[in-house]
């Protein structure tokens, strides 16, 4: 039995430097040069890097206000055989970055999705953590507010690996709530400027870490990685 010919576009998710632009690859340049449009999460942000790379295709704005929206009309772009690449600010698409609500659509719809290889911050975090990587949990952000302690609290019992993303302002109240529910002898790693040049992995127990950060202003987004209950 012959199948017929696809017709539509190939959605691509392209990982976009973290803070190296060494690590864009030639291949990520490509996919950009030959889509229709580039979906940026930030239109400058992207438009900075594609100048960098002498890329001129257009950028449309997607992000997590108008995701919703404008998802169907990227998928009637795909099936009339426009290709189309997404970039988030930094990293891989997907990953705590919008993304996913259009992956869903397209995969439902038949439409082939292909994401490239390349940056993604917990990935570096995890492995140079010396915290146990063969099973772990990605929980990105947790809620601010509503279901923030329960959360914490279940995650306390993880006999894996757990793997958070903070920003700076917020790091000291994320140690001290690890603290609370895990103990201040449970074993952590703070990774933060991965990639950039004042890149720093501070290890050691949540009493210590937030000894460390109380003493030292932190900066940068941080990648924190948990040890699992023994």
């Amino acid at each position: 039995m012959s199948l017929e010919p696809r017709t539509s576009g190939t959605l691509y998710l392209v990982p976009t430097p973290i803070g190296n632009l060494s690590d864009f690859t030639p291949r990520a340049v490509e996919v950009l040069q030959d889509v229709a449009y580039i979906l940026a999460e930030d239109t400058r942000t992207t438009g900075k890097l594609a100048r960098h790379f002498g890329v001129e295709t257009p950028l449309k704005a997607f992000h997590q206000h108008n995701e919703h929206k404008s998802t169907p009309g990227w998928v009637q772009a795909l099936q009339t055989g426009q290709s189309l690449a997404v970039c988030s600010d930094a990293g891989t698409p997907g990953i705590s970055d919008p993304a996913f609500l259009l992956v869903r659509a397209c995969v439902e719809a038949n439409i082939p999705v292909v994401c490239l290889p390349g940056p993604t911050a917990f990935v570096p975090a995890l492995v140079t953590s010396g915290i146990p990587s063969d099973r772990f949990v990605f929980e990105g952000f947790l809620p601010h507010k509503k279901g923030r302690q329960k959360r914490l609290a279940l995650l306390a019992e993880e006999q894996r690996t757990v793997v958070f993303y903070e920003s700076p302002h917020r790091i000291l109240k994320l140690l001290q709530e690890l603290k609370e529910h895990c103990g201040g002898e449970r074993w952590l790693a703070c990774s933060r400027e991965i990639s950039k040049l004042h890149e720093q992995t501070v290890r050691g127990t949540a009493d210590s870490l937030i000894e460390h950060f109380t003493n030292h202003e932190p900066k940068g987004e941080f990648v924190v990685v948990v040890a699992g209950k023994e």
